[in-house]
């Protein structure tokens, strides 16, 4: 049966009701929760005759504790890193020295052990406490604390660690998150865009295709990378990519039809910094065979999108059509379902949708129709390849099945300009 991984801050209370239904469950004979005995308890012959205690055991081992009291424990400790408890973390790893070398959330490994987890909040206490009690995972919570920008902690960590010569996935963690100020600790530090054999392993394609957007964070990295010595392509999508309007305009000088061409997957992330296929590349609406516009809105660029549309873009200008007839859209297919929505939604942040405004405002069509074709990044979990035959912008945001991409604003301004479905 699956096994379950702890969110990032477990509620002890959610997991003992967690436990009560699975103990339910059993009485019901259910056959999820009479696999999950088999499988967790097996020295439980009849998962009927289960106690509390018995669905509390079942239930520590899907999680990966070896016993209630251990998730339990996990639970307190990750509770009082968050609430900066130097007492309760230190009097928790004196009674289990091996919590140390464990991680904090059990199974999933990402925020690491103790020490690691307490970089992610900047909990510096902890850490020397941790650090004093013999904890040893100094560089990967420097990682940690450089990808969630704590400076000031990741230069503790670094201090306490000896001053080490970072790794060369060092840049990997704030590439991901595009935080700009752990990108600049990092080569303050001493990482390196190439390593001894003049092979670039700058993470530019992280980069690229993460599914954080951050404008001008993206932008900072992708400078500094180049200012440390990584050769960006010096095409029109990574002058997207770096914000430079200066870059594009000598493109647009060198090329007059530059604003009517539409861009490849492989010239959007080029396989030779490491990009990979569709669609492992993250965003919304796919953006194979499109516009510069096309790829402004999913990476939020509003004002090079001011500047394609001031310099003759025309906002109706169509993605190219596969040979399976997908394709066809505009760049507002693009405002109703992206990555930047997923993140407006997702941390529920004031709700607009400048783009569509924009692009409205400009001439846009709402009611435009196109096909598509989308496949999420498998960080979002399983998803079949799904098609979207014949829809308008505004039936393309009603049949995403992934509501979190989908803006709900945008919608509305399209509908209010005529669109329909």
């Amino acid at each position: 049966m699956p096994e379950r991984d702890l969110p990032v801050r477990p509620d002890l209370e959610q997991l003992r009701h967690q436990a009560k239904d699975l103990l339910r469950g059993a009485h019901a004979r259910d056959a999820t929760a009479i696999a999950d005995f088999t499988q967790f308890h097996p020295e439980l012959a009849d998962p009927t005759t289960a106690q509390l205690a018995d669905a509390q055991l079942v239930l520590a081992r899907l999680y990966g504790a070896s016993s209630w009291p251990r998730l339990v424990t996990a639970c307190r400790l990750i509770d009082a890193i968050w609430d900066d408890d130097v007492a309760t973390v230190r009097a928790l790893a004196l009674a289990n020295t091996q919590l140390l070398d464990e991680s904090a959330l059990l199974r999933s490994r990402n925020w690491g052990r103790p020490m690691s987890y307490a970089a992610n909040l900047g909990r510096d206490e902890i850490i020397r406490a941790l650090h004093d009690l013999g904890a040893t995972d100094h560089v990967y919570a420097m990682g940690r604390a450089m990808l969630q920008s704590q400076i000031g902690t990741a230069r503790l960590l670094h201090a306490l660690a000896g001053k080490p010569r970072l790794p060369n996935d060092a840049l990997g963690g704030p590439a991901y998150t595009l935080s700009a100020s752990g990108t600049a600790l990092a080569f303050e530090l001493g990482a390196r865009v190439v390593d001894e054999s003049g092979r670039t392993i700058a993470p530019i394609d992280t980069v690229l295709e993460t599914d954080s957007r951050k404008p001008a964070e993206k932008h900072a990295i992708l400078e500094m990378y180049a200012r440390y010595g990584a050769a960006l392509p010096d095409t029109p999508p990574m002058a997207v990519h770096r914000g430079r309007i200066d870059l594009l305009e000598e493109h647009l000088r060198r090329d007059p039809n530059l604003l009517r061409r539409r861009f490849t997957h492989e010239e959007i992330y080029p396989p030779e910094i490491g990009c990979h296929e569709d669609p492992h590349s993250t965003q919304g609406t796919p953006l194979a065979g499109t516009t510069l516009l096309h790829m402004c809105v999913d990476y939020d660029e509003l004002e090079i999108a001011k500047w394609l549309i001031a310099h003759g873009m025309d906002v109706n200008e169509k993605a190219s059509v596969d040979a399976d007839g997908f394709g066809g859209h505009t760049a507002l297919f693009a405002t109703v379902v992206s990555q930047p929505n997923f993140w407006m939604n997702y941390q529920a942040r004031p709700q607009a949708a400048p783009f569509t405004q924009l692009l409205l405002d400009h001439g846009a069509d709402p009611n435009v129709r196109a096909s598509l074709r989308k496949q999420l990044h498998p960080g979002y979990g399983p998803e079949p390849i799904r098609e979207y035959r014949d829809v308008t912008p505004l039936s393309w945001g009603e049949r995403f099945e992934r509501k979190v991409f989908v803006s709900e604003p945008a919608m509305r301004l399209i509908a209010e300009r005529g669109g329909h479905s």
